[in-house]
C-alpha cells in the first residue's frame, strides 16, 4: 500500500515532471510571517535520543525550540509523512533516508532550502552531498549520518591461512577460492539476498546509476553495465562455491562469523555493533580495510544505509523554514551537536570533520586492536561515490530479493536477476504516471 500511495500521489501532484520541477512551494523561504513568542518546531525521528540532543539546542535558543517525536523507520515513515502533508499536520522537520528523498520531494513534502544552507556543501563529501540535491540546484536535506562500506576481515585467519587483506575484487575472488582449497568447510563470506541496499552500494561502488532523470523523463539504468559486472562477480563466485549463498543476520550467519567458519564481511560502518552482538568471541580479532576497487590503485567506496535532515514544505508555509533549516544545519555541523549524536545515538556522522577525534577519537570496543579505526573509515568515507536514487526504490528493492533471493539458492543467473530488477522499476514507474526512456 505504501508503494501505490507514494507514487499515486506523486503522479497527481507533479505528473510526469522531472522532481526538481515539483519541489516545495515555500522555494525554500518563509512563505509567511513570524508568530509571536518562540518559534515551535515538530521533529520527526527515530534516532535514539534524539530528544537529548534536541535539549542542548533548546537550552541555548529559546526562541526556537524543537520537540522530538519518535518515529518507526523505512517506508512506514515516508508513508505516514505523506499522508500527513496532504492533511496539512506534516512536522517541520523530518529524518529521512537519502533514498526516501526523491519520494518525499515528488510528492511536495521537503523545502528547498538552499539558500539556509549556504555555505554547508564543503562540510560534507561531494558524494554524500549529491544525494540531498537530487543532482540539481536545490538543497532538499542536511546530511546527518552516512554509512561507507569497508571490508572487515578475521586478522588472525587471514594469517593462518595465508591470505593478502585484497585490494581489489580479483584478488577477493582469488582469497575466497584459495580458503576453500585449503579448507572446504570455511567461506570466506557469503551473498545475502535479503540486503538490497547492501547491492545497492556495490552498484554504487561500481559506478551504477539507477535512477537519472532529464527534463520530464525517468530513466532507470539497474542493469547497466556497471550493474551487471557486480552481478556477475558475486553471482559467479556463488555458482562455482567459492562463497556461501545464505542470507545475513540468521542465527547460522551469526555462528558463522562467531566460529570462523566466515572469515570476511563486506559492511559499512556501523559493522562493529553487530559484530559485538553476533560474533562476541571474536573481538579484537577483526579489522577493517577500505573495499576492493574495480581497477588497481583507486579508491572508491559506496554506502550502506544513511539519514538526512529535512525541512518540510508546510514548515516553510508556517514561516519556520528559516528557523528549521537553522536547527537541521546546527544539528549535523556544529561540533557540540555532532558529538552528542555520536555518544548518544550512536551514529557515524556525515560531517567529514566530526568523523575522526573527538567522540570518535577512540576506536570501538570491539576494534580495541586497530586503535585507528575511525581514521580509516573517515579516509574510506572520503570517497564515497554519489549515489542516484528515484521514487520507487522500495520496488527495486522488493525486487531484488524475489529475484536475488532465487538466483542464490539456486546458485543461478544473477544478470538475470538483475535484468527482472529493472523491468519490474520501470513497469511500477510508468503504471503510475511517469514518463521513462526505453
Amino acid at each position: 500500500m505504501h508503494r501505490r500511495l507514494a507514487l499515486a500521489t506523486a503522479a497527481t501532484l507533479c505528473g510526469a515532471l522531472a522532481l526538481t520541477a515539483c519541489g516545495s512551494s515555500g522555494s525554500g523561504s518563509d512563505a509567511a510571517g513570524p508568530a509571536a513568542g518562540p518559534v515551535k518546531l515538530t521533529f520527526w525521528s527515530w534516532t535514539p535520543n534524539m530528544d537529548k540532543v534536541a535539549a542542548i539546542w533548546n537550552a541555548a535558543h529559546p526562541d526556537i525550540q524543537v520537540s522530538v517525536q519518535k518515529q518507526a523507520s523505512g517506508d512506514d515513515l515516508v508513508t505516514k509523512t505523506i499522508t500527513a502533508a496532504k492533511a496539512g499536520n506534516a512536522p517541520d522537520l523530518l529524518q529521512a533516508e537519502y533514498q526516501a528523498l526523491p519520494t518525499l520531494v515528488s510528492n511536495d513534502v521537503l523545502a528547498d532550502i538552499a539558500k539556509q544552507t549556504a555555505g554547508t556543501k564543503d562540510k560534507f563529501a561531494a558524494g554524500v552531498w549529491q544525494q540531498v540535491t537530487l543532482g540539481s540546484d536545490a538543497v532538499y536535506a542536511v546530511p546527518e549520518d552516512t554509512a561507507p562500506l569497508a571490508l572487515y576481515y578475521r586478522q588472525d585467519l587471514f594469517q593462518q591461512y595465508g591470505l593478502k587483506v585484497p585490494t581489489t575484487w580479483a584478488e577477493f575472488a582469488d582469497a575466497a577460492r584459495q580458503l576453500k582449497q585449503k579448507d572446504p568447510a570455511k567461506a570466506l563470506t557469503t551473498f545475502s539476498a535479503n540486503d538490497s541496499g547492501l547491492f545497492a552500494g556495490l552498484a554504487q561502488q561500481a559506478g551504477a546509476k539507477w535512477w537519472t532523470s532529464s527534463g520530464e523523463t525517468w530513466k532507470v539504468g539497474i542493469d547497466d553495465a556497471a550493474g551487471k559486472k557486480v552481478a556477475d562477480f558475486w553471482g559467479g563466485l556463488v555458482k562455482e562455491g567459492a562463497i556461501d549463498n545464505q542470507p545475513m543476520y540468521t542465527p547460522a550467519w551469526s555462528k558463522a562469523l562467531n566460529d570462523g567458519s566466515q572469515i570476511a564481511w563486506v559492511s559499512a560502518v556501523w559493522a562493529p555493533g553487530v559484530f559485538t552482538s553476533s560474533a562476541p568471541d571474536t573481538k579484537g580479532k577483526w579489522a577493517i580495510a577500505p573495499l576492493p576497487q574495480w581497477n588497481a590503485g583507486e579508491s572508491v567506496t559506496g554506502s550502506w544505509g544513511g539519514s538526512t535532515t529535512g525541512v518540510t514544505t508546510g514548515a516553510a508555509k508556517a514561516g519556520h523554514a528559516d528557523a528549521a533549516a537553522q536547527f537541521a544545519t546546527w544539528l549535523n555541523t556544529d561540533p557540540e551537536a555532532v558529538a552528542a549524536l555520536v555518544k548518544e545515538a550512536g551514529i557515524y556522522p556525515a560531517a567529514t570533520a566530526a568523523q575522526t577525534g573527538g567522540a570518535l577519537a577512540a576506536a570501538p570496543e570491539f576494534f580495541a586492536n586497530q586503535p585507528d579505526f575511525y581514521t580509516q573509515a573517515a579516509a574510506i568515507a572520503k570517497n564515497t561515490a554519489p549515489a542516484a536514487w528515484g521514487p520507487n526504490v522500495n520496488v527495486a528493492y522488493s525486487t531484488f530479493k524475489d529475484a536475488f533471493g532465487k538466483a542464490a539458492q539456486d546458485k543461478g543467473d544473477f544478470s538475470a536477476a538483475l535484468t527482472a530488477m529493472q523491468q519490474a522499476t520501470v513497469a511500477d514507474l510508468k503504471k503510475n504516471g511517469f514518463k521513462t526512456e526505453g
